[in-house]
């Protein structure tokens, strides 16, 4: 068993080489609309993850909006579009304070769960 991500798993699902039994996304995933979610047999379970581009912290404001710029023109590119609907991947544009306040949205509910498990650091 194990919990790989889409990317590198949806083309061994795909072909047949590996058994997907559930995702662990809130909803069924549009390219693989016949694999359950895991919250269809635990209910309230979801489990996602997501990939952005990050800066030190003290990064002059002036380059934040120009990656940022730069990040959402390649977004926009129909390229990218289509690998990211291959992968079933979802874009969440915003700000970089949007970005910072999610990081922080999911840094506070994976904490919950390790103070939940009683996870120690060794």
């Amino acid at each position: 068993m194990m919990f790989g991500s889409m990317a590198a798993s949806t083309e061994y699902i795909r072909s047949g080489k590996l058994r997907a039994l559930a995702v662990t996304t809130s909803k069924r995933l549009r390219m693989l609309p016949d694999i359950p979610t895991i919250g269809e047999f635990v209910p309230g379970y979801e489990a996602t993850g997501f990939f952005g581009i990050g800066a030190p912290k003290n990064t002059p404001a002036a380059i934040v909006e120009k990656l940022n710029k730069e990040i959402d023109a390649g977004r926009a590119d129909p390229k990218i579009k289509v690998r990211l609907a291959e992968l079933d991947g979802t874009e969440l544009p915003g700000s970089p304070a949007e970005f910072g306040k999610l990081i922080a949205v999911e840094t506070e509910k994976w904490a919950k769960v390790v103070r939940f498990s009683g996870a120690k650091v060794d």
